[in-house]
């Protein structure tokens, strides 16, 4: 159970009326629990389909269409056909694989109410009284929640559809089936979030629609669905989340059911549903995401999250003549702009912020997911742009837009995959892209910069403390990266370790956070950071930025930060200034890649070697200097590219005693200079190194 002090800081953190509104919620699960033997009962279903009853249970065609007109497999993804089957068959002998658990056997039938990974039972009572966030209870909700998702019967059901083997077909069904044996209304961890009920409820109409060809949906069949549906669109749609709670999960939720709603058009209340959601979405995608597209929460996976969600509502809506306004439309290519912006820098996204590896449907995208996503983006909007980055990841946009939507993703020309890059600013989201070299080439230097808001509302419940953190990729990997995110239920050292100021490419003041940490999911103050200066320029530029985070030290303090990209020369200067009046302690932080081996080349020197190439380190003198490995105590030298997944790294700490005023200056060579500096770029060089002298002396004076 949650602490009384937690209470007492979420409390404070509610205007009143959220306040009130969670009240209401708590009086709203006692009335459930006292009505949940009632509604646990059998719906009729002239109750919820009225004259639409029996056509629905005979004609399926009634419940209207999601995916385009059914076809054969189109013989351009016979590669992808491979991969699919592969993961089909493991799928239809109940074997999963979660997070960092590897091709699970979940038995002969699955139980859908238990946690694999701590290898317990979940509790499967009243669902609004279980307090999923309590490990002792429930272990890590998210592995009992991923199975419950549903995502599998859709990889099924595309088998199904590419090779027409009822086998596929009819293991959807079977697990459908013990599904709603286990899981009655209103009972266990799968009736306990509305958004898991949204994504169930996704992936259920698309699954359906997948098989439906099959026959093996009988009315029998349909008998079962049409309530189990009903109650989920009807449960998700009085739960909406509200107030702070208001993120991600509101979007996924709206999505839900208007995209269930959408599909199961002949229930009663399914007209109401899907208007109220409609108007959700429409309000939410202006006020979640900025004008550059940026989603507010500020998390990379997120944004990939609510993009999905966003998308698919709309591909729905348009196909079910209820399509969404034109600023949806321009929204939502703004939030691709978004994705490419990074996206042309590596192989890789930056990890920014919080992420659970949480997607809606599996389409065939696999690790490649932003990619993926591009390539729907290119069909979708006719951009050659989006084409070049999203390279041959294709099967996502057959399942989407069909056999013409290949012949559209392959008439777009790659005309942009030799171009220079070019820096990008992203002011809303507070990014900055500083960007040499080519597109989809290994002269690639790029350079994401974070000096803007905090979080998403209140809470921030997905913010890291990472204000004027940065991330290289050079030769399109990653080089010092953001170390992700690894856990949020289960490990809480590491939880606070992966969203610390300490785990991000930054600087620590006083051993003090950035922001401050409520809770795992709550900050308090959090770092707001502002650009002072943007000065693009052909081969890379120049970014300033600053926070306030530690403006609350009984002695302020100011951390100000510049990067200069000069691509010609193929250098990085990372210039750092803390103003304040008093004494401090100072460390940097500089996390690498896991594929990074980083060698002391000497006095202050270390030698950087990548899987595609070098680059040279150089650490201000001022600075005295330890690399961590994989260290545990303190925890330092980790990065994690998944959910409960993680690799020894290697990370630089730089720490020295400011008296007052303290400068210092880190120079990063990427690599042999692809041509002789120009004129320009040395005089940028030689500024530099006049800063750089000086922030050497400061340095050492404050050692």
């Amino acid at each position: 159970m949650q602490s009384l002090a937690w209470y007492s800081r979420r409390l404070r953190a509610m205007s009143p009326p959220e306040v009130w509104w969670r009240l209401g919620n708590k009086f709203q699960e006692v009335a459930d629990r006292c009505a949940a033997p009632l509604r646990r009962r059998p719906i009729r279903l002239d109750r919820i389909a009225g004259r639409n009853g029996q056509r629905m249970l005979h004609d399926a065609g009634a419940l209207g269409a999601s995916l385009p007109e059914e076809r054969q497999w189109d013989s351009r993804l016979e590669a992808a056909k491979a991969t699919l089957l592969e993961r089909a068959e493991r799928l239809r002998h109940n074997r999963l694989t979660l997070f960092d658990l590897d091709s699970v056997d979940l038995g002969a039938e699955v139980n859908w109410n238990f946690e694999w990974k701590a290898g317990k039972a979940t509790p499967v009572g009243f669902s609004g009284a279980i307090d999923y966030r309590d490990y002792r209870v429930t272990g890590d909700c998210k592995f009992v929640w991923e199975p419950n998702r549903h995502q599998q019967l859709v990889t099924l059901g595309r088998a199904y559809r590419a090779t027409g083997d009822d086998a596929y077909a009819k293991a959807v069904v079977r697990q459908l089936e013990s599904w709603m044996r286990q899981c009655p209304f209103g009972t266990g961890m799968n009736w306990r979030s509305p958004l898991e009920l949204a994504i169930r409820l996704i992936n259920w109409v698309w699954a359906l629609e997948l098989i439906r060809p099959s026959g093996h949906l009988t009315s029998a069949m349909w008998a079962r669905i049409l309530p189990m549906a009903y109650r989920h669109l009807w449960d998700v749609s009085r739960k909406y989340s509200r107030y702070s709670s208001a993120n991600n999960h509101l979007i996924g939720e709206a999505a839900g059911v208007f995209i269930g709603s959408t599909y199961f058009a002949g229930l009663c209340e399914a007209a109401g549903w899907r208007d109220s959601s409609f108007e959700i979405l429409v309000h939410e995608i202006e006020e979640q995401t900025g004008p550059d597209g940026g989603h507010r929460e500020l998390a990379m996976g997120y944004h990939l999250f609510v993009l999905e969600f966003f998308l698919l509502a709309g591909l729905a809506g348009r196909r079910a003549g209820h399509d969404f306004p034109q600023a949806y439309w321009d929204r939502l290519e703004k939030m691709f702009e978004y994705v490419a912006a990074f996206a042309e820098g590596g192989d890789t996204l930056p990890m920014t912020a919080d992420c659970d590896d949480g997607y809606v449907l599996d389409l065939g995208q696999g690790p490649a997911r932003a990619r993926g996503l591009l390539a729907i983006g290119a069909v979708l909007f006719d951009r050659e742009d989006f084409r070049s980055l999203a390279a041959d990841t294709a099967e996502p946009v057959y399942w989407l837009f069909g056999s013409a939507g290949l012949d559209a993703f392959e008439r777009l020309a790659d005309a942009t995959a030799s171009d220079a890059l070019t820096s990008h600013a992203l002011p809303d989201a507070g990014y900055f892209v500083l960007q040499s070299g080519r597109r989809n080439s290994d002269d690639r230097i790029s350079v994401t910069f974070d000096c803007g808001p905090f979080g998403f509302r209140s809470i921030a419940a997905h913010a890291h403390a990472d204000a004027l953190s940065f991330t290289l990729r050079a030769f399109g990997v990653d080089v010092l990266v953001d170390p992700g995110t690894y856990d949020y239920f289960t490990y809480p050292a590491w939880r606070d370790y992966f969203r610390s100021t300490r785990a991000h490419n930054t600087v620590m003041v006083d051993d003090q956070e950035q922001a401050e940490m409520l809770g795992p999911f709550q900050w308090g103050r959090g770092a707001i950071g502002r650009c002072v200066r943007w000065e693009p320029s052909r081969d890379g530029g120049l970014v300033c930025g600053e926070h306030d985070g530690y403006m609350r030290l009984p002695d302020p303090v100011v951390h100000r930060r510049t990067i200069t990209l000069t691509g010609d020369c193929r250098e990085v200067i990372i210039k750092d200034e803390v103003d304040a009046t008093g004494d401090h302690a100072v460390a940097m932080y500089l996390h690498f890649g896991e594929r990074c081996q980083v060698h002391e080349a000497g006095d202050h020197e270390y030698l950087v070697r990548c899987e595609r190439g070098n680059l040279l380190l150089r650490v201000d003198s001022g600075l005295a200097v330890r690399l961590y490995t994989g260290s545990e105590d303190p925890i330092l030298g980790w990065v994690s590219r998944g959910y409960h997944r993680k690799e020894v790294s290697t990370t630089l700490v730089g720490r020295c005693a400011a008296h007052g005023a303290c400068r210092w200056t880190t120079r990063i060579s990427v690599g042999p200079a692809r041509s002789e500096c120009t004129s320009a770029a040395r005089q940028t060089m030689v500024s530099c190194d006049g800063a750089g002298q000086e922030a050497t002396e400061v340095g050492r004076h404050g050692k």
